[in-house]
């Protein structure tokens, strides 16, 4: 399971000292999960929260007193909830181990070891979401079985089921076909009994070929009906489970053409027009049979997803007439570089797809290398042009640890765009048995052209405007960063800042940051155009005693404003660091630099940590503004919030604003500023009219 910023851990800590909670939910925050705590007083709160809130885990303090952990486990078993319990402790033994297993809790968790706090939690909540998507999948399987009876029953084609070669079920239109009136009548009946004598000994083969799994799925025979009269018939079988039993569906359709046309007809159905390879739904189904396979059976498979780099540039220069033309001789040269065994469809648009079927990690990622270096060293041909083009690849290694289309398909697609954002060019592939060593080189490449674009300049803002919604309006805006890549794209922060923090670069690029924010307020200012520019930094800028004197050495030389310069912090690392934090706004505000929160509210006590440092503005958690306008708790806690602020002459913000109903809602809760893509999107460009 992947944790994110996208995905909030609903947790529930029982413990008497809040100082102690809040350590626990920043650490697992400072580890890539992303936390909603809530934290009860006594024994009510904690039931009223586990009833409204649904948490999905409770960490509970052994030796706690305003919650007993016996009083949490008797309201967790009330509640009905799968909701798993681990015992906080700062030391065990054989007795609380024991106790752990009396009470029901499913786990221990040594508060002093803060690892083994994120490891736990992570376990317990991949197992919570393994437990729900097992339900959802359950009932979802339930409805799907109630709609397909619905829709077997409607069809025109005739369906029936059989086991052991006996008919356990039909539809009407199967009974029509044969000259039944109900189903009374065929119930029992061998499907033997439905095949012209003549071709009853073959068919007989044919079952015993489909019982080992070796038999095609589509056979031509002779059909008799009820009458004895007989007709040619074509019978497509699937393997399929009917209350519970394996069995056969049998999809059956009177031949009126010539086979040989009919052959023709359903390979024209699923090839691509343009280049002659499979389409995405043929290639899909295939992909699913592979999967399946290795999930049932142990094997091995590859999944290669290929796309040309810089797509729309080579368009500006053929013209969007000759795209079909570029696609079909894109085709081509992938043919040329693959076997007969392996499957090759045109997935999307200008993206192909290669299955590479009983394959181990050697055998794709050298057939992936011998792919890009095809389109690398070779010339495409279109009718009237000669092009270079070269490709990235993503792939993935098909086993029982990722067998499922989504994970096979997300894993190639994140392959894809890591490969492609580096540069392109290149292959990327995702082996579960080698991560680690696809990781590093990962990783590496990203490290290098990090430290090229801040060798090379190659960093980029986009600005967004804050809209007011209360008073005189005010030029305002928020830069983002941007990695230029070398053909002109632009590459989020989220695709790279964790690897910059982990090799030490974060400071660097907060100097970048607010360098050239402070040239942007000078080269404002000169204009005529005072503008409040806010920047996100780090918490690698905290143990940066230099910075403060970089930003005195910057405003001096654009002639900026000191005070039109807004620092961003996330709300937990200012609690985490946050002596660091004080001295470092200390040594800003002496320059009229301003220092605001971000990430705000999410924490057990937001405004206890204000009364510790001295925010100027508060950016309001995005979290909150999730179905802003129908979330009567979000509106009852952004009220919360702006009333607050304003007591302590705080200004507020709402990020990530979505729809009109979130600006009413906003604007009666009293929230100072808003922005979002709703609003006005990022641009290169501060145009927007205030």
């Amino acid at each position: 399971m992947q944790f994110g910023k996208d995905t909030a851990l609903r947790l529930l800590i029982v413990d008497d000292s809040v100082e102690a909670a809040e350590a626990i939910v920043s650490g697992l925050r400072n580890s890539g999960i992303a936390v909603r705590p809530s934290r009860p007083e006594n024994e009510n709160e904690l039931a009223t929260l586990i009833a409204s809130q649904s948490p999905d885990l409770v960490l509970a303090a052994r030796e706690a007193t305003l919650v007993p952990i016996t009083k949490v486990m008797q309201a967790v078993d009330a509640s009905g909830k799968d909701l798993p319990v681990l015992m906080l402790l700062d030391s065990v033994d054989d007795s609380r181990l024991l106790e752990m297993v009396t009470l029901g809790a499913r786990g221990i968790v040594l508060r002093r070891s803060g690892e083994h706090v994120q490891v736990r939690v992570r376990q317990e909540w991949a197992d919570l979401e393994a437990r729900r998507s097992q339900r959802r999948l359950e009932a979802q399987i339930r409805e799907t079985e109630r709609r397909c009876d619905a829709l077997i029953d409607s069809s025109r084609e005739p369906i029936a089921y059989i086991h052991e070669g006996m008919h356990i079920r039909a539809n009407p239109a199967y009974l029509d076909i044969f000259g039944f009136e109900s189903f009374e009548d065929i119930e029992g009946m061998s499907l033997l009994d439905l095949i012209a004598p003549s071709k009853v000994e073959g068919f007989k083969q044919l079952l015993k070929q489909i019982g080992k799994g070796e038999a095609p799925p589509r056979h031509e025979t002779e059909a008799r009906a009820l009458d004895g009269s007989g007709f040619p018939a074509v019978m497509e079988f699937t393997p399929a489970t009917y209350e519970g039993e394996h069995c056969l569906q049998v999809i059956l359709r009177r031949q009126e053409v010539d086979p040989e046309l009919a052959r023709e007809v359903e390979e024209l159905r699923q090839r691509d027009q343009v280049t002659g390879l499979l389409n995405r739904a043929t290639f899909l189904r295939s992909l699913e049979d592979t999967v399946a396979d290795a999930a049932q059976s142990a094997s091995h498979h590859g999944l290669l997803l290929i796309e040309p780099d810089h797509f729309n540039r080579l368009l500006q220069d053929i013209g969007l007439d000759a795209a079909d033309a570029l696609v079909a001789a894109m085709g081509d040269r992938l043919r040329t570089a693959l076997g007969a065994d392996h499957v090759a469809a045109r997935f999307g648009e200008h993206q192909f797809a290669v299955l590479v079927p009983n394959a181990d990690h050697r055998q794709v990622t050298g057939l992936a290398e011998k792919v890009r270096a095809a389109f690398a060293d070779h010339v495409l041909e279109t009718s009237d042009r000669s092009l270079s083009t070269t490709v990235s690849i993503g792939g993935v290694l098909i086993g029982e640890k990722i067998a499922s289309i989504t994970a096979v398909l997300g894993k190639a697609s994140q392959c894809l765009q890591s490969a492609s954002g580096v540069g392109g060019n290149r292959t990327e592939l995702f082996d579960p048995g080698a991560a680690d060593r696809a990781e590093e080189e990962r990783v590496e490449a990203w490290v290098q052209r990090i430290r090229d674009a801040l060798d090379a300049d190659r960093f980029v803002m986009e600005y967004q405007p804050l809209i007011g919604l209360h008073g005189e309006p005010l030029e305002m805006y928020e830069a983002y960063l941007r990695l230029q890549g070398e053909h002109g794209e632009l590459v989020p922060p989220l695709a790279f800042l964790q690897i910059a923090e982990e090799h030490g670069l974060l400071w660097e690029i907060d100097r970048w940051v607010v360098g050239k924010a402070i040239s942007v307020i000078g080269e404002r200012s000169r204009a005529g155009r005072p503008t409040t520019v806010l920047v996100k930094i780090t918490q690698a800028s905290l143990q940066d005693n230099t910075l403060a004197q970089f930003i005195q050495e910057k405003l001096a030389k654009h002639g900026a404003d000191g005070s039109l310069l807004v620092l961003q912090l996330p709300e937990s690392k200012v609690f985490t660091h946050l002596r660091a934090a004080q001295e470092f706004q200390a040594q800003v505000t002496q320059y009229g630099v301003r220092v605001g929160l971000e990430q705000f509210g999410v924490g057990l006590n937001s405004f206890q940590l204000l009364t510790h440092f001295n925010a100027a503005l508060l950016k309001i958690d995005r979290s909150f503004m999730e179905d802003l306008g129908s979330n009567p708790d979000h509106q009852a806690r952004l009220r919360e919030i702006a009333e607050k602020a304003r007591e302590l002459g705080k200004t507020t913000i709402a990020e990530f604003v979505q729809d009109a109903a979130s600006m009413s809602a906003l604007f009666g809760a009293g929230i100072d500023y808003a922005q979002g893509n709703f609003l006005a999107p990022p641009g290169p460009a501060m145009d927007y009219e205030f």
